[in-house]
């Protein structure tokens, strides 16, 4: 692997933002008159976009889709001005990641986000944290036509940063990171603290448990 740049997803690997999504979620179901879910359940219906976790927790089923109802329209403007009004409440860098962005932008490797939350949350938030300007392309779930497990994403990055696709890694926490770098041809690495659940399962090319292991992917 000659890795020259790093593409990172953002919620669940490097944030927790759980807390405050949940808060949000339940906020929306509690201005439509629905009881609140467990912060575990809300975490389960996280990493297809907003308006799937909208929908999910609105139905509060895994299984329920965004079929732009007036209902989960209502349920997606509650959610977005509860989200909107508390990004980084209880938002979390998990343990490393700052220091590892740090080193990365001092070896001056080009960093990306790629994820799909929608950009209208995915800036803001990176601005709260103070992260914004390390990353020299931020792809949010609404930026391109389609999002991950999309390949398009990591071909937009690949354009941008004029790299072939085995020099760029994809690092994650879930399937959808995997089948985007798959379909990309770029590598993938997952991190097993994240959300996502059986991650040696999922056909990543490594699995690590600290976020500063990807140190251990520059040339």
């Amino acid at each position: 692997m000659t890795i020259r740049a790093f593409a990172f997803d953002l919620d669940g690997t490097l944030v927790d933002s759980i807390a405050d999504l949940a808060r949000a979620a339940n906020a929306a179901r509690a201005d439509l008159g629905l009881p609140p879910l467990a912060e575990e359940t809300v975490q389960g219906f996280v990493g297809d976009g907003a308006a799937s976790l909208v929908a999910r927790t609105l139905a509060g089923d895994h299984a329920a889709n965004w079929h732009n109802t007036a209902e989960q329209q209502q349920a997606m403007a509650r959610f977005d001005v509860h989200y909107k009004a508390g990004l980084t409440i209880a938002t979390r860098f998990y343990p490393e990641v700052q220091e590892t962005l740090h080193s990365l932008h001092e070896l001056e490797y080009p960093l990306a986000i790629v994820t799909n939350k929608p950009e209208r949350y995915t800036l803001p938030l990176l601005r709260e944290l103070g992260i914004s300007e390390r990353f020299d392309v931020i792809v949010s779930g609404d930026t391109l036509a389609e999002k991950k497990p999309s390949p398009l994403p990591l071909q937009f990055v690949l354009e941008r940063l004029s790299l072939s696709p085995e020099q760029l890694l994809m690092v994650g926490d879930s399937k959808n990171d995997v089948l985007a770098a798959k379909a990309a041809g770029t590598p993938s690495v997952l991190v097993s603290y994240g959300y996502g659940r059986d991650v040696q399962e999922m056909g990543a090319d490594h699995v690590i448990r600290f976020f500063s292991e990807v140190l251990e992917f520059i040339d």
